[in-house]
């Protein structure tokens, strides 16, 4: 693995949040199946990425110094 992302952008982090609210989501009452979960996961995944394009893309445009080396 060469390539690095953020970590909200990593389906097994979200996979692994989603697995240890799982149990406790079904203590409260509401059960997630396998295929739920692997639905939020992708879900989460993509509102991730999307926010953090944004983000990204307001900062700049915000910004009042140039980007440099």
């Amino acid at each position: 693995m060469l390539e690095m992302k953020p970590w909200y952008q990593s389906k097994t982090v979200w996979g692994a949040l989603i697995a240890i609210a799982a149990p406790l989501l079904g203590r409260a009452g509401l059960e997630l199946g396998g295929a739920e979960q692997a639905e939020i996961a992708e879900a989460l995944t993509t509102l991730a990425g999307t926010v953090g394009g944004l983000l990204a893309l307001y900062g700049r445009l915000t910004a009042t110094k140039g980007v440099g080396g």
